[in-house]
Order: C-alpha cells, then structure tokens, then sequence
C-alpha cells in the first residue's frame, strides 16, 4: 500500500506542462513559421498565467493539424494533466482568462472579441461537464476525433481536446502525455524521433520523452529488452537525464572523498588552514566550497 501511494505521489510531481507545451509546437510544426508560443503568458504584472498562448502571425494562414484549425488570430490554451478535473468552472477561468487578455492590448480594441479563442486539453474526457453543456443547452460539435466545439453559450469560442479519443496517426505528440501509453505508440513516436536532426525539435521531442518515460517506466523497460535498435534510439532520446544522473554521481563520490580526506588529515593533527589549502589544490576547490567541509 506505501509503495502504491509512492507512486501515485511520484506521478504527481512529474512536470506535465512543459512536455504539454512541446507537445503543442511539436503538433503544429507543419506551421511553426506562422506561428508564435509564449508559455505561461503573463496576463498583467499580477500572477495570472495562461499555460500557452499562440498567434498566427497572419490572420489568413491555414494551420494543418486537426487542433489548430480552429484557432483566431491569438489562441489561449489550458492543459490539464491526467489527475486534474475539467469542470464548467475550469471553462469559466479559461473564458475569463480570455476577456482578460483582450482588455489588456496595447489600445482601445486592438484585440477585437472575434480575434480570440480558448482550447481545453485533457486526456480523458470530462463526463460531468459534458453533461452539463447537454443540461443546460449548449451547443457541442464532434468534427474530429477527440475534438469538440462549443458552438454556443460562451463569448469565446472554445474547443476541448481530449488526448485519449486523438487519433495516433495525426496526433502522436499528445498520445505520449498519459501514464497509459501503449508499447505501440511509445515506439512510433520514437521511429519518428530517429529521423529528426533540427536542434529546436529535437529539444521539444526531448521535453516530452523526458516526463513520458518517466511516467511509463514499464513500457519503456520492454522496449529496451526486445529490440537493440529501439534501445538505442532511447538511449539518445535519455541522454541528458543520463548524463544529469552520471554527474549527480560524480558529485557525490567527489563529495564522499572529500569528507574521507578532511577525517584522515585532522587524524594527522593538521590544522584547518592546512587543510583547506590542500582542498583546493588538489579538489580544484574555491575557498568558499573547501571551507564548507571544514564546519
């Protein structure tokens, strides 16, 4: 039972948003010329944050994925991670959020109401509120898999994406922010990563894979037993959370060295001053850093 809630605590802690806010450029990458992110918008010198703002650039452009054609001149969106509920107050927020941003443009109306959207990313679909929007006579459209229109009874127009119903083929990017990825999906989307060598998505891809993995440690496991290419091909995708884990080693078997040194020369009866000068000579030590193994 401890081991379970350790998990369930862990999982938790996992920085969801970050690997979200790839995930989003990395699914509206065929227009990533059009486009501009901003994560975690400022909405005034208060801490009022949208998790991700976009602007087309220009006000025609037609934005290829399924997600983005929906999207006005500037677009606020608000991810939810597997644990956090999506209720008609989450949607008030949003829509608050939205006439927020509206009346903070740079002059009078510079951002017109019909310039704005709101989207709401959640990998499960909120039943409640969807009841909700049915009792109280809301008008919902389904034009494609996993997404839905509110078509009535808000200011802004406002979409939820629910990352379970997307489709994998058009949407392999936001299937891997789950704890339940499939073996299947794990390694389609790592086959795709092989092939990228632009630094910028490389980074985005990394961001992802970063908290994936970690939330889907068991998928992973069995895709570096079954295939060496695949393990590879993780491994390179890891290599910066491997590379922080090998220097968090170092560290720590520097620091434990250094702890055996300062006891065996107070043993010899040297002095602090002594041995601080020897810290640093041959730890390649400051003073400052020396002097804190000495207290």
């Amino acid at each position: 039972m401890a081991k379970e809630k350790q998990g369930a605590e862990k999982k938790q802690k996992l920085q969801w948003h970050p690997a979200f806010a790839a995930a989003l450029e990395m699914e509206l990458l065929e227009n990533k010329d059009d486009l501009e992110f901003e994560r975690e918008h400022n909405l005034n010198r208060k801490p009022l944050l949208i998790d991700c703002l976009v602007i087309k650039k220009k006000k025609d452009v037609v934005i290829k994925n399924e997600i983005g054609k929906f999207f006005r001149k500037h677009n606020i969106i608000e991810y939810k991670s597997a644990r956090d509920s999506l209720s008609i107050d989450d949607v008030a927020k949003t829509q608050g959020y939205a006439h927020l941003y509206k009346a903070y443009g740079e002059s009078v109306n510079a951002i017109r109401f019909d310039e704005v959207s709101a989207t709401l990313i959640r990998e499960s679909k909120p039943i409640g509120l969807f009841k909700y929007f049915e009792e109280n006579s809301y008008t919902v459209s389904n034009p494609y898999k996993g997404i839905y229109y509110i078509e009535s009874g808000l200011k802004f127009p406002t979409q939820i994406i629910i990352g379970k119903e997307l489709t994998h083929e058009n949407h392999k990017w936001f299937n891997l922010l789950s704890d339940k990825v499939t073996k299947q999906e794990m390694a389609r989307a790592i086959e795709y990563s092989r092939n990228v060598r632009s630094k910028n998505e490389r980074e985005l891809i990394d961001a992802i894979f970063e908290v994936s993995a970690m939330a889907n440690k068991n998928v992973v496991e069995e895709l570096k037993m079954g295939d060496e290419d695949m393990c590879q091909a993780l491994m390179e995708i890891m290599k910066p959370e491997i590379d922080e884990i090998r220097l968090q080693e170092r560290r720590e078997t520097t620091e434990r060295a250094i702890k055996v040194a300062v006891e065996m020369l107070h043993s010899l009866n040297l002095g602090n001053d002594e041995i601080k000068k020897a810290l640093q000579k041959n730890y390649n030590l400051s003073e400052e850093e020396a002097l804190s193994y000495l207290k």
